[in-house]
């Protein structure tokens, strides 16, 4: 079994686990599950945002430990201070070392799009999202099938949720449908963990200029942000270049203001 494969397995274990512990009923009693959402698509694509999607990830299967000690509320709060345009928070316990609980207290001090960074295979973990206060899930083409991505995107539609769709090649294409709002590709190759961002410059040519494009993984520098924003990108989610700092707030400051830089610079040229 490649991770990917370990990552589902045990990913159907847990949701089994919990929906004996956390049933529907319970969930639909939070706070946050008939409160309104704020779109994700709105904010990449408001021209004074430069569109980051800063994530708070402690640890990945390829990288091992990489922010153990990270304080949620205050990261979360320097984010959306930087000026990034939402924020990712990753819930799986197992291989990222996230859990819902982070989510949520980014949530209690943040107004801003939400995205909870999962791996959904059951509609049960999109009303949790919901409950924990997530604005947008994140759908998996290569987990999910085209009919099930349809089935999942429009449920989430139906809580007031909205869907971010993420390819990582070009057969998954046929996977976007009208329940999605942005359409996401990952230059990491979930099956070894290899990077490529040219990946998304293959792949967006091609996504319909109706969705949002959002370019994930590997992104660290101003130059290729800039790249992509050519080719039509409006969103950047990164974490990891970010988290590997002991303030990711400070370095999502520092990128964003080199972005800015470069941009102006480009206006003026």
């Amino acid at each position: 079994m490649n991770i990917l494969d370990q990552i589902i397995a045990n990913k159907q274990k847990e949701v089994t686990e919990r929906k004996s512990l956390y049933p529907v009923k319970l969930l639909e009693k939070t706070i946050y599950f008939n409160s309104p959402g704020v779109s994700l698509k709105k904010y990449l694509l408001r021209d004074d945002l430069v569109g980051i999607i800063a994530e708070i990830k402690r640890k990945s299967p390829s990288k091992g430990m990489i922010n153990k000690y990270v304080n949620v509320e205050r990261t979360s709060i320097g984010y959306m201070q930087a000026g990034a345009s939402a924020l990712s928070v990753l819930t799986d316990t197992e291989f990222f070392a996230g859990k819902n609980e982070d989510l949520t207290i980014a949530r209690k001090f943040n107004y801003c799009p939400i995205l909870r960074k999962d791996f959904i295979i059951d509609e049960y973990q999109i009303i949790e999202a919901k409950s924990i206060g997530a604005d947008v899930i994140l759908l998996l083409a290569n987990v999910l099938n085209t009919a099930q991505v349809k089935e999942m995107a429009k449920f989430a539609k139906s809580l007031g949720l909205e869907v971010l769709l993420e390819l990582r090649d070009k057969e998954e294409l046929p996977a976007i449908n009208e329940f999605v709002d942005a359409v996401g590709v990952n230059n990491r190759n979930l099956k070894d963990f290899t990077v490529n961002v040219d990946q998304s410059l293959i792949i967006g040519e091609q996504i319909p200029s109706d969705f949002v494009r959002v370019s994930e993984s590997g992104i660290s520098d101003a130059k290729t942000i800039g790249k992509l924003k050519k080719a039509g990108f409006r969103g950047f989610l990164i974490g990891e270049t970010f988290m590997k700092h002991s303030r990711p707030e400070l370095a999502c400051a520092n990128l964003i203001k080199e972005v800015s830089s470069l941009s102006a610079q480009t206006v003026v040229a």
